[in-house]
């Protein structure tokens, strides 16, 4: 078995006595996508936060590109190459949107994603550039995130719930812009709630249930083994 670009083995997480993961792990190979699902309050988001750097396991390891980062800080992840989209966005609302992109830039792993680059990539929001966050749509913005996480030239790209209150249209556009990043070599996790589309978009699929791993399988597993899992096999179907 080849190297894993991301590895986690064995990772417990605690928010002071409430314990969020037990014992996770899961592989990504470098280029790939990944989608991380499972219902509200499964762990995704905290496992995300985790691979950042924004939270401390209380056991287990992250290694990336080979390397234990368990204990090392997110900037110093950021400058290894990890970047993430938080939920929510968490643009500076005052800032314009070329500014909020530089934010991105000021912690580059490399000079890979240029402002121009950016730019080819998100023409939207190019010809928004001197406009303050505060004054886009909810696609606009999301897709500002992404850049200012592009802006770090990361070779993994961590991506929670950017389609969450998006109409279809913007959310196919934002897809769109991921397949060309994997084209370009880009590995992603991407957490997604729209099963159907993650297992679409992505080659591998882990199922978190109630802090656990219920499912991991390569995405042409099928909808009705995800949702099982999604479900603790009680064979109930995603609204």
């Amino acid at each position: 078995m080849t190297a894993a670009l991301l590895e986690i083995s064995g990772l417990d997480v605690f928010y002071g006595d409430f314990q969020a993961l037990f014992g996770v792990g899961l592989r990504v190979q470098r280029g790939q996508a990944l989608a991380l699902v499972g219902a509200n309050g499964a762990g995704k988001t905290t496992l995300l936060r985790t691979i950042a750097g924004a939270i401390s396991p209380a056991r287990g390891t992250v290694r990336y590109d080979g390397d234990d980062i368990t204990a090392a800080a997110p900037h110093r992840r950021i400058r290894r190459g990890i970047a993430i989209v938080p939920e929510g966005r968490r643009l500076f609302p005052s800032l314009t949107v070329e500014e909020n992109i530089l934010v991105g830039a000021a912690a580059a792993a490399s000079g890979a994603w240029p402002l121009d680059r950016i730019y080819e990539v998100f023409p939207l929001i190019a010809r928004r550039r001197r406009h303050r966050a505060s004054q886009l749509s909810g696609g606009e913005q999301q897709a500002v995130a992404i850049a200012r996480a592009l802006a770090a030239a990361p070779s993994l790209l961590l991506l929670d719930e950017i389609s969450l209150g998006l109409a279809p249209r913007v959310v196919s556009e934002l897809y769109q812009t991921l397949a060309g990043l994997r084209e370009s070599g880009a590995t992603l996790v991407i957490v997604e709630q729209d099963l159907q589309r993650a297992l679409g978009a992505c080659d591998d699929v882990v199922c978190l249930l109630e802090g656990r791993v219920a499912l991991a399988a390569a995405a042409s597993v099928g909808r009705d083994a995800v949702v099982a899992a999604y479900f603790g096999n009680r064979g109930d179907k995603i609204p």
